[in-house]
């Protein structure tokens, strides 16, 4: 009994739970002393695309050779309904008279409007005379705080000289409305838009991770026992994430540290519930709490190791990515769940051993024999012990086809929606209709022409040669203007061209016309005699950008979801020992994946109204919903493979979707409940990320574990085992067996 209890002894014993209690507070204590904490080096203007990308690679080569727009724009969108007055237009001269005289921190160039005449300024106007565009460049290696700390104090002057704020000013209001767009503006507002959110984003997540515990377990004791090994887990997480992010070793961003919190809440509880739910079920067994404690551990352990080690893995597979937003979330993913999962199978022990049995006060559980002495001694009747509830346990093993029918039929109804999602990489648009830069880049949009959004800049290698170029681009129907071809500063044969779309120039319309713009390009260098056009020919601007990051995501999406199948299926595989068993466990998954899809598509277009989802959810989507709901079916496979040694196998399936089945409900609801926190914050994708992963967690909980996983075992019998063998239990054999435990 030593040797098989020695770990759990040396967590949960007298000296023992102490020793752990203090590790964990003296690790939490150091390291955050001595080290930064990630928040603190976190950089929101990292690059997304690998340098071999198109688009990179053409802004590289605008930067050096058509050095003129060097710098990252700030637009300033003057806008007065019923049009921009004389007495406007010369404040708005003033302001730029002052930044050329004393220009803002960062500032390389301002467009020198106090130079033109009235008259040539009015040219510049919108067709409707209501809506001004002025440009202020800022240094491109400008920190997003530096550049907020120059736009507000821009803000100060323009209120001064205006003698009220217009950027305070509603753009539907006759007075005049200013706001702060392009790149700097954008920037600036998103960088804002997560920093307000953490903290309401992990209070959101603690209150609701209390209350649903609070409400399932009915005990204020054990609702914050989870709370404090993730708060343990978080001390000591982000301290290590904040080293490696000072050292270069990652990058860290606001995105991936907001899912963090909630992946460690959401994930994090879920583990400790896997523990003190067979804690508990023991106690009503076992009058010793400690031998209760070593036994929960000694029982749960290795299903909470499998489940954290497999999110560890397919969160690690991210690093495959080129995409740096998947990158990103690679490291501070996996070693959070990694750091949380050995907090629920060491630091939750140790802080269940010093409670007992008071973690579950009031309704503490006892033995039927302890129950029956405290009511003795309070001259009470012995309390009648309830029956445990089977009921879904034994609609599966009754009614197997049924259940597996109706299931897959409406899985699959689901699924079928996700072939309706359409996506979007337009990143502006996740963000909110009210957010400043927003309005401001809409304004643009519905004051000019759409492709003035955002110009696209064709460069080509000539050669010295005379090409048909300029004509060829102007006779595309989908490019409305072409500006005149620019030589490069270094390399004369260079040209470019800045021209514009007819349409939206961040719709997937204008994306597919990338590869329709090189080829009309590479056609026109082969006319004038130019060989091997493929490398003289670039593109760069936001639409070149976000077609780029299409494909990349693509080419991840290749990558990783068949790396992430197979690592899990190797890990079942070593685990159960059981190909056919694998097979269906991914497969199931699997299928619950699309349909979260499917349902996510139906509440966001149709209930939301959203046109389209951003890109890279999907992905997101997929490691996340593929590990965690791989965790429920380990958790529930791993008492039946136990029980099946004992009893009959479809006893062992009743008893073990029964067993399981309320603690896989409340993590489910718990883990559904913190990802869908993320629906609150005013940030599309992470919204939209939510929902998907929420309803996919509930597909999981309510339909996939508790009814298709076993159902399909029960029609496979013995041959779910396969190759490995299965000695059906007899009924004697099991009374038997039964007699035993009970002594």
């Amino acid at each position: 009994m030593k040797s098989k209890w020695g770990f759990a002894a040396s967590l949960a014993g007298k000296r023992g739970r102490w020793i752990t209690l203090s590790v964990w507070v003296i690790a939490a204590v150091v390291l955050n002393l001595l080290l930064p904490g990630i928040n603190k080096e976190e950089v929101n203007n990292a690059a997304n695309l690998p340098d071999s990308s198109p688009s990179v690679q053409a802004e590289a080569l605008v930067a050096k050779e058509f050095p003129s727009g060097k710098g990252v724009p700030a637009l300033f969108v003057w806008h007065r309904e019923g049009g921009l007055t004389d007495e406007d237009l010369g404040h708005i001269q003033k302001l730029s008279a002052e930044l050329t005289a004393s220009p803002l921190p960062e500032q390389v160039f301002v467009v020198p409007l106090d130079q033109m005449p009235l008259q040539a300024l009015k040219a510049q106007l919108s067709e409707d005379g209501s809506t001004l565009v002025s440009t202020v460049l800022f240094e491109k290696s400008a920190e997003t705080a530096a550049l907020k700390d120059s736009l507000d104090q821009f803000k100060q002057l323009a209120e001064k000289e205006f003698g009220t704020d217009p950027f305070a000013q509603k753009t539907t209001a006759d007075d005049l409305s200013a706001r702060v767009t392009g790149p700097a503006g954008i920037s600036v507002d998103a960088t804002g838009l997560f920093q307000n959110a953490d903290f309401s984003l992990m209070m959101s997540t603690v209150i609701l991770v209390l209350v649903i515990l609070l409400l399932i377990y009915r005990s204020p004791i054990l609702a914050f026992i989870p709370i404090v090994a993730v708060g343990f887990a978080y001390l000591v997480t982000s301290p290590i994430l904040g080293v490696m992010a000072h050292n270069g070793w990652i990058t860290a961003d606001s995105q991936a540290i907001s899912i963090m919190t909630v992946l460690l809440f959401g994930a994090g509880t879920d583990y400790c519930l896997f523990l003190i739910s067979r804690f508990r079920q023991l106690l009503h067994e076992e009058r010793s709490k400690g031998r209760a404690l070593l036994g929960a551990i000694t029982g749960s352990s290795g299903a909470i190791a499998m489940s954290g080690f497999t999110v560890v893995l397919a969160l690690l597979t991210l690093l495959l990515a080129k995409y740096g937003t998947y990158q990103r979330f690679a490291v501070p993913f996996s070693v959070s769940i990694l750091i949380m999962g050995i907090a629920s199978l060491t630091l939750v022990p140790a802080l269940l051993a010093v409670l007992g049995r008071g973690s579950f006060w009031p309704f503490v559980p006892r033995t039927p024999e302890m129950a029956a002495e405290r009511a003795a001694s309070k001259g009470k009747p012995a309390p009648v012990q309830k029956q445990s509830k089977q009921l879904i346990g034994r609609a599966v093993v009754r009614k197997p086809w049924l259940i597996l029918g109706v299931t897959v039929v409406l899985l699959g109804a689901l699924a079928s929606f996700s072939t309706q999602i359409k996506f979007t990489y337009d990143l502006l648009s996740s963000f909110p209709k009210d957010m400043a830069s927003r309005e401001g880049y809409e304004l643009i949009g519905s004051k000019f022409t759409p492709g003035e959004l955002a110009p696209v800049q064709l460069i080509v290698d000539s050669e010295g040669k005379e090409t048909d170029l300029a004509d060829a681009l102007k006779g595309l129907d989908y490019v409305s203007e072409v500006s005149d071809a620019q030589q490069g500063a270094g390399n004369k044969q260079l040209q470019s061209y800045s021209l514009q779309f007819t349409m939206n120039p961040y719709s997937q319309e204008a994306m597919d016309h990338i590869p329709d713009l090189r080829e009309a390009a590479e056609k026109s260098l082969q006319s004038a005699g130019i060989t091997d056009v493929e490398d003289k020919v670039w593109i760069s601007g936001q639409t070149a950008t976000q077609y780029d990051t299409r494909e990349t995501g693509n080419r991840d999406n290749s990558v990783i979801i068949p790396v992430v199948i197979g690592l899990i299926t190797l890990l079942l595989l070593l685990y159960l020992r059981s190909i056919v068993a694998t097979v269906y466990l991914v497969a199931t998954v699997i299928l619950s994946y699309f349909s979260a899809l499917g349902l996510g598509w139906i509440i966001i277009h149709y209930g939301l109204g959203a046109d389209a989802i951003q890109g890279a959810i999907p992905l997101y989507a997929f490691v996340f919903l593929v590990a965690l709901g791989e965790d429920y079916n380990i958790f529930m496979i791993s008492s039946i493979w136990e029980k099946r040694k004992i009893m009959p196998l479809k006893d062992a399936i009743r008893e073990g979707v029964s067993e399981t089945g309320s603690v896989i409900t409340s993590a489910g609801i718990i883990l559904a409940g913190t990802f869908a926190v993320l629906a609150s914050l005013p940030i599309q994708v992470l919204v939209q990320f939510g929902i998907i992963t929420a309803v996919g967690v509930l597909l999981d909980t309510f339909l996939v574990r508790p009814f298709l996983v076993p159902a399909i075992t029960v029609l496979l019998g013995r041959f779910a085992f396969w190759p490995g063998r299965h000695a059906e239990v007899k009924e004697s054999a099991q009374d038997h067996a039964g007699a035993q435990v009970s002594k």
